[in-house]
């Protein structure tokens, strides 16, 4: 049985900006599932000269709705990401410590049963 990581006291705007963040990677993850395969209208294609067949349908691309609502949460990922990663908070952090403290913050929403899963 892994050892339970020490406990990190995580200030709270950094701890909302990491739920914040996972929540702007998920909504993006379900939208880029749900968007055509291509950005742009292809007439799709299939190979199978490779070492696995390749097969992509006709796609219609994005409309340019879609490619703005993207656009948006990717570039809201990235801040959230630039604060999660560059807060001040790790400044007090070295060493090891600092690997621990960074993977219990994304793990920190998590109820304990949650986290017996993963």
């Amino acid at each position: 049985m892994p050892a339970t990581p020490a406990p990190h006291d995580f200030p709270s705007d950094l701890l909302a900006g990491q739920e914040e963040l996972h929540q702007v990677r998920s909504v993006l993850l379900a939208l880029l599932k749900r968007l055509p395969w291509s950005v742009e209208p292809h007439d799709g294609f299939s190979d199978s000269t490779g070492w696995r067949r390749t097969e992509r349908p006709a796609s219609p691309g994005w409309t340019p709705e879609e490619q703005a609502e993207v656009e948006e949460l990717r570039a809201k990922e990235r801040e959230l990401a630039v604060f999660v990663t560059c807060h001040k908070y790790w400044e007090q952090v070295t060493g090891s410590d600092n690997v621990a403290a960074r993977a219990a913050l994304k793990h920190a929403h998590e109820t304990p049963d949650e986290s017996l899963s993963s």
